[in-house]
């Protein structure tokens, strides 16, 4: 006799069925379910096609599942933690090492691609379609494989591209605005007007989560304390943690640790003398802290975060060979300034420590293998201070290649039309795995604040000292025509938005629904195929033929010869053609065009 008890119906409690009608309370009206875990009104199966693949590569999170889902269900990491990343910015120059680099690359993306249908998702790749989501600046090398390993191995039916600053927007409701993705390479922004990416206007900095792990990873070497672990019990009883404390060993700091400490130690900090309740009513920063709060640089109009871009110092260089991550890349206070005799890191430190309240931390670490034969495994102590203030690398700007993160936005909004500003201003998405830290969308506020607002005025130790009988020159001020538009900024997804002043910036700010920045892209994508609507889509067929013409092309001429793999079936915005108006590429206009190109002066 079972000793199950049974219902008031007669029936076992224990039902080993996927229940398809949620009890819910509050409502009369039974929901259809297709899963107790994931709440959608759609049911998958193993050999339906309707519900489409959605799929986000990154370089090193992919993210997956299917259509009309609000999460997706699978999130992995490509690769092993400790793994680098599948791409990077550079490529080698090298036939040989470049296509060896592309051999490896393949391997690893098919890897992915077959654990994505039949570990993450369960189903035949052959009766589904994909939705690949595409960012803006991924390799055309890497599109490419994706798309070879999907057609001709997985043997997908189609395989639609759709931009994923465009579908983060359509996950918010929105077809207009400004997306900055803040990702693991690189941030890129990108103005979209009327579902139309404006990729001409796309502006990017290498200031991201990558340059991030570095920045986290030369403060712990420099400023953090490993305590090893006892060789013996009597020895972690009688010995105390301050006698063993040590420098922390560059072994211990593996991607995966640094991972760990990005995601549940640190934060982002306000602006040191900017609160947010430090703005005036027309959203202009109010008045800074004490001058004496800082060591003084060369020239006085620089302001507090000039010093996270402290140089390389003798204290850093010592450490060179330990560890070939640096600090900054640009230095712009000289040594020579500081009348204490401080370095610039530790001139640095002493000014965190002295605004920061946040706490210490203390991580169980594996210890380096020299020192695996004690008792457990050792002991990370995190300062406060480098968990606050350990993302003000991506909040100050290098040189013009280094854009900060507000200084990316702002370049994009100058290079768009004067028309589409007002519009665009108020409509701010930030997404990204990046931007999912605590405080960092508030932060990112303050700082469009603090650049569009009015430069500090010149003091008199700015003068020229060769011509003291002529006034000093204005400073610089590159967004001088952005500032009409202080007023107006508003980011859709910020979780506490400022008090505005215009009814525009009240009705944004804050209003997009509550989904993370890092899967808002593949929430998009998902909308996007429930919908039946992406980007543009390559059938197999298209695909088949276009691998036809390029082998019979190439089938009479030397292989070395074709650099471009990449058939002209893939979309492909950097191929698309200059807009109307655009200078002409060639001294006189082509006699096939429909109507000719007007030249710049004429």
């Amino acid at each position: 006799m079972s000793n199950v008890p049974n219902t008031p119906q007669g029936k076992s409690s224990f039902d080993p069925k996927t229940p398809t009608v949620a009890r819910v309370a509050s409502s009369n009206v039974p929901t259809i379910q297709s899963s107790p875990h994931y709440t959608t009104t759609r049911r998958h199966s193993l050999y339906g096609v309707e519900d489409r693949v959605i799929i986000d590569p990154g370089s090193r999170i992919w993210k997956v599942g299917f259509s009309g889902e609000g999460r997706p269900r699978d999130v992995f990491c490509a690769g092993s933690p400790n793994d680098p990343p599948l791409w990077n910015l550079s490529r080698a120059t090298d036939p040989s090492e470049q296509a060896e680099q592309e051999r490896i690359l393949e391997v690893k993306l098919e890897t992915c691609l077959r654990s994505v249908f039949h570990d993450s998702l369960l189903t035949d790749p052959k009766a589904r379609k994909v939705i690949l989501v595409e960012h803006a600046l991924l390799p055309l090398h890497v599109k490419d494989m994706i798309a070879r390993i999907l057609f001709e191995n997985l043997q997908v039916p189609s395989v639609s591209f759709a931009s994923s600053h465009l579908l983060s927007l359509l996950a918010v409701g929105r077809i207009t605005g400004l997306v900055i993705d803040c990702g693991h390479l690189e941030s890129v922004a990108l103005p979209i007007f009327a579902a139309r990416p404006l990729f001409p206007q796309l502006r990017t900095t290498p200031l991201a989560g990558a340059r991030l792990t570095s920045h986290l990873r030369a403060l712990l070497l420099l400023f953090g304390t490993y305590l090893p672990p006892p060789t013996s019990l009597s020895a972690a009883a009688n010995i105390p943690a301050a006698n063993r404390a040590t420098r922390v060993p560059q072994e211990v700091l593996t991607d995966a640790v640094l991972e760990e400490i990005k995601a549940r130690c640190c934060f982002v900090g306000d602006a040191l003398g900017l609160s947010p309740s430090d703005t005036t009513r027309d959203g202009t920063p109010a008045d800074e802290f004490s001058e004496a709060d800082i060591p003084p640089p060369s020239d006085s109009t620089q302001s507090e975060s000039d010093f996270s871009l402290a140089g390389r110092d003798s204290n850093f260089s010592s450490h060179r060979e330990s560890s070939e991550f640096s600090i900054i890349s640009n230095p712009r206070v000289p040594a020579a300034d500081n009348p204490r005799g401080e370095g610039h890191l530790q001139a640095l430190a002493t000014l965190y420590k002295r605004h920061s309240t946040a706490t210490e931390l203390q991580m169980r670490v594996v210890p380096p293998v020299a020192q695996q034969t004690g008792t457990g495994r050792g002991t990370l102590i995190i300062p406060g201070w480098v968990r606050e203030r350990t993302t003000e690398v991506l909040s100050e700007g290098g040189d013009i290649d280094e854009s900060s993160v507000a200084e990316v936005i702002l370049d994009s909004l100058l290079k768009v039309p004067v028309d589409l500003r007002k519009t665009l201003a108020s409509s701010i998405l930030v997404v990204g795995g990046t931007s999912m830290m605590p405080g960092f969308i508030p932060r990112l506020q303050q700082e469009l604040v603090r650049a569009v607002g009015p430069p500090p005025t010149p003091s008199r130790h700015s003068a020229r000292s060769d011509r003291p009988d002529r006034p000093a020159l204005p400073p610089y001020d590159p967004y001088a025509c952005l500032r009409p538009l202080l007023p107006y900024f508003a980011i859709l997804n910020n979780p506490s938005p400022p008090a505005g002043t215009t009814a525009r910036a009240v009705a944004n700010a804050g209003k997009a629904p509550a989904f993370t920045p890092a899967t808002m892209a593949w929430v998009g994508g998902s909308l996007a195929g429930s919908l039946k609507t992406g980007g543009a889509e390559v059938n197999r067929e298209q695909w088949d033929m276009a691998e036809a013409n390029r082998d019979g092309d190439t089938s009479g001429m030397d292989v070395s010869a074709d650099v471009d793999r990449a058939p002209i079936v893939l979309p492909d915005w950097t191929r698309s053609p200059l807009p109307a108006g655009a200078p002409s590429a060639v001294p006189a206009p082509s006699a096939t065009m429909a109507s000719p190109q007007v030249r710049v002066g004429a």
